[in-house]
Parts: structure tokens; sequence; C-alpha cells
């Protein structure tokens, strides 16, 4: 049985005197999920705002990630699925 979606994505960025904050809202109509991400800059470092941007948007992807794996390990605690079915992730 054929099953395709669409999740929405909004990824906001917010730079304020060399710290880049964002805010990654997933909507997939039967929920939410917000992940967030920060990056400082070094004062000694150029001020470059794309590597910021680029921080701190991966760590709030990287959060949002988490947040999504631990959901789907409840939904398939919930479900009652043997361990085998379980996902198998590492993380190094």
């Amino acid at each position: 049985m054929p099953h395709t979606v669409e999740w929405k994505v909004r990824l906001y960025l917010f730079e304020d005197e060399g710290t880049t904050k964002a805010r990654l809202v997933l909507d997939t109509k039967d929920t939410s999920l917000t992940g967030h991400g920060t990056a400082r800059r070094n004062p000694e470092d150029d001020d470059i705002p794309e590597i910021g941007d680029e921080l701190a948007a991966g760590r709030a992807l990287h959060d949002l990630g988490d947040q999504l794996l631990s959901a789907a390990e409840r939904d398939i605690k919930g479900s009652g699925a043997s361990p085998r079915a379980r996902p198998h992730v590492v993380w190094g």
C-alpha cells in the first residue's frame, strides 16, 4: 500500500552580536516539533554570518532529528512490536 505525505519545515535564523539562534519547526499535520540550535562567534574570528547560520541551523536539525528518533522509538514501543522490529541507530 503506497504511502505519501508532505511535512513542512520552517527555519528561522536570528543573529545578534555574534550569536546566531536557529528555530526549526516541523509540521506533520498530526504533530509539530521544534528544534533549536545556537552558534557563538569567537570575538577573535571574522564576522561571517553564513558560518553562524550554518552551525545554528545544523544544530537545530540535529536536535529535531533526535526528537524524531525518540518519537519513533515511543511509537514502536506503543505498537507492541518486538524489539527486533526497532530501528538500529548507532551514534558515534
